[in-house]
C-alpha cells in the first residue's frame, strides 16, 4: 500500500481502552479538526468503579455515531484520510476490541493503512503535540492504570525506569475515595474534598522514598490510611478531619511521585549526559498538589517541564491520532491481523516486577 503525501495528511483516532469513548481528526500540522468525546461516568458511577462489560457495550453502541460526529465537524470524508489509528492496547480487552475492529474495517474498506497505537505512547507523545517537544525527555505516566517512568529517545525507543509494583496512582484515589464514601472517580473528589485541609496532620507513609531505585508501591499508604480510618471511626467524615485525610493523603503521593522523579532524572543524566526535560502525562497530572510539586521538582532540577492540558492527558482520540500521525512519518504501520492486546509494555526489554523485598525489586 503507498503511503500518502507527506503534506496536510490527517488522521482519524479512535480511544476505547476504558471507558472513554473518542473519535478525532488531527492534521500534521497540529491542527485538531475534531474530537467528539464521550464519558461513560454515569454508566459506571453506582459501582463505584469501571465494569468492563458496560464499558464494551457503550462502546459498541456510540462509537460509529461518534466518527459520523467527527468526520461531519471537520467537513471531512473517509476517502481524504491519511490513514486510521486505534488504541490496540494496553486497556480493557473488550472496549480494546471494538475500537481496534472498527478501525481495521474502515482501513480495509477505505484502503487506508491501519495504526495500531500503544495507549501510553500516546501520552508520552502528547508534550510533542503541545509543545513540538525534541527528544529525549523524561515522562512520568501517572493515571488510573499506570504509574511508570520512561525515558523517551524517539517513536517506539523507551526505556522504562521505573514502574509501581503494585496499584497505579489513580487507582490509589479511587480506593480512597470509596473508603470515605465519595463516589466514583476518585481523584477529583479527593481533591476537593482536600481544599483547606491540612496536609502535614497525619504522618501517612511515604513509600520507596530514598530508595536507590526508581519504582512505585502505593499497597502500604493506602494500608496506612485504612488503619487511620478505623481508629477515626465516624469522627473521619467530619470536614475538618476529612478534609486533612485528603490533603495529607494528596502530599504522600505527591512526595513520593517526586522523590521517585527525582532518582529517575538523575539516572537519566547518567544515560544521557544531561539532564533531560520532564513530561508529566496522564489524568493525575490535572491534580493542583501533585503538579506543584512536580513543577518544583523541575525548577530544583533546572530542566523545563510540560504538562498537558487536562484534555489531553484523559483519554481521548486527539492524542491517539498525533500518536498515529508520528507513527505514519516513519512508515509504521500494521497488517488486519495486529491483535487488541489487555497488556502491552512499551519498554519490552524492561524485566516485569513481581514484588520487593528488603534488597529492592524482584524481578
Amino acid at each position: 500500500m503507498a503511503l500518502p503525501s507527506p503534506r496536510g495528511r490527517i488522521v482519524l483516532g479512535i480511544e476505547t481502552s476504558c471507558d472513554e469513548t473518542a473519535a478525532a481528526l488531527v492534521r500534521d500540522d497540529r491542527s485538531v479538526l475534531s474530537a467528539p468525546l464521550f464519558s461513560q461516568l454515569s454508566e459506571h458511577a453506582p459501582y463505584g468503579g469501571i465494569v468492563p462489560e458496560i464499558a464494551a457495550r457503550a462502546h459498541l453502541e456510540r462509537l460509529d455515531v461518534l466518527i459520523a460526529r467527527a468526520l461531519e465537524e471537520a467537513d471531512t470524508r473517509l476517502a481524504d484520510l491519511a490513514a486510521v489509528a486505534a488504541t490496540a492496547g494496553p486497556g480493557l480487552i473488550g472496549g480494546l476490541s471494538v475500537g481496534l475492529l472498527t478501525a481495521k474495517m474502515l482501513a480495509l474498506v477505505h484502503d487506508k493503512p491501519l495504526i495500531a497505537v500503544n495507549h501510553l505512547e500516546a501520552h508520552a507523545l502528547t508534550a510533542r503535540f503541545t509543545d513540538a517537544l525534541d527528544f529525549p525527555y523524561l515522562v512520568l505516566l501517572i493515571s488510573g492504570g499506570h504509574c511508570q517512568l520512561q525515558l523517551v529517545r524517539g517513536v517506539g525507543a523507551y526505556e522504562r525506569l521505573g514502574t509501581t509494583l503494585d496499584d497505579a496512582v489513580g487507582e490509589a484515589f479511587d480506593k480512597l475515595a470509596k473508603m470515605l464514601g465519595l463516589g466514583y472517580p476518585g481523584g477529583p473528589r479527593i481533591e476537593v474534598a482536600a481544599r483547606g485541609g491540612d496536609p502535614s496532620r497525619f504522618p501517612l507513609p511515604r513509600p520507596f522514598a530514598g530508595e536507590p531505585h526508581c519504582n512505585f508501591s502505593f499497597s502500604g499508604l493506602k494500608t496506612a490510611v485504612r488503619r487511620l480510618l478505623l481508629e477515626l471511626g465516624p469522627a473521619a467524615l467530619e470536614p475538618s478531619n476529612l478534609a486533612d485525610l485528603c490533603a495529607s493523603f494528596e502530599q504522600a503521593i505527591a512526595d513520593v511521585l517526586v522523590d521517585r522523579t527525582r532518582r529517575a532524572l538523575a539516572r537519566a543524566r547518567q544515560r544521557l549526559g544531561a539532564t533531560p526535560p520532564l513530561v508529566v502525562a496522564g489524568g493525575v497530572a490535572a491534580n493542583r498538589r501533585i503538579g506543584a510539586a512536580l513543577r518544583g521538582l523541575a525548577g530544583e532540577a533546572g530542566v523545563p517541564i510540560v504538562v498537558p492540558p487536562p484534555r489531553l492527558c484523559t483519554d481521548n482520540g486527539t492524542i491517539v491520532a498525533w500518536a498515529g500521525i508520528e507513527r505514519l512519518e516513519l512508515g509504521l504501520v500494521d497488517g488486519l491481523d495486529v491483535p487488541a492486546r489487555p497488556r502491552w509494555p512499551l519498554d519490552p526489554r524492561a524485566e516485569p516486577l513481581l514484588g520487593a523485598g528488603a534488597k529492592g525489586p524482584k524481578a
